[in-house]
């Protein structure tokens, strides 16, 4: 099988461990594939990529877009290492506030699929990194919306004490305060 699922310890979120075929030419490697993922838990229909490149230490995050327009990202990394991170922005989850974080690379292979309802953020933990992220919902400015990245009720314990935060995101909300339509069913 191509690839690996494990349900992380907020079981909606999703680490995939893709298996790369390698030779002395490279590797090939499949990065999503619908019939499996789909079996394992992943049931969006994606409708956008997004390409992100960054230096070391910048930290992208934590994102979301509310409803109606509220995405489910597949996360990859094509060049370097993060620390990739997920946060159950869910009213009335029992993980509520509480957060995930993974390191993926070019070399491990892994994704991450973070689902509905959760904020998304990563810090580039390589000189560079290449991001690479389906979602299932078109980006809508309108309702595009963040928590801010060092929520001390949040508490992501980042890797890196002084990371690269542009003003947007240096200027988001405390989760408490967001503006967060997300209600745990």
């Amino acid at each position: 099988m191509p690839f690996k699922f494990k349900k992380m310890d907020i079981p909606e979120v999703i680490l995939v461990e893709a298996q790369p075929f390698p030779d002395e030419r490279g590797f090939f490697m499949e990065s999503f594939k619908e019939s499996i993922f789909e079996t394992n838990g992943i049931n969006t229909k994606f409708v956008q990529d997004n390409y992100s490149h960054s230096i070391k230490g910048v930290l992208r995050g934590l994102h979301y877009q509310k409803d109606p327009k509220a995405q489910a990202k597949l996360v990859m990394v094509t060049r370097g290492e993060i620390f990739d991170v997920a946060v159950d922005i869910r009213k009335g989850s029992p993980t509520y506030g509480k957060w995930i974080g993974e390191i993926l690379s070019d070399q491990n292979h892994r994704l991450l699929y973070v689902p509905q309802g959760f904020a998304h953020g990563f810090l580039v933990l390589s000189n560079e990194s290449d991001v690479l992220y389906k979602v299932n919902s078109e980006y809508s400015a309108e309702n595009d919306r963040g928590i801010l990245w060092n929520d001390p009720e949040v508490g992501v314990k980042w890797p890196i004490d002084k990371p690269i935060v542009s003003k947007k995101d240096m200027e988001q909300p405390v989760l408490k305060n967001s503006d967060n339509n997300f209600v745990y069913r």
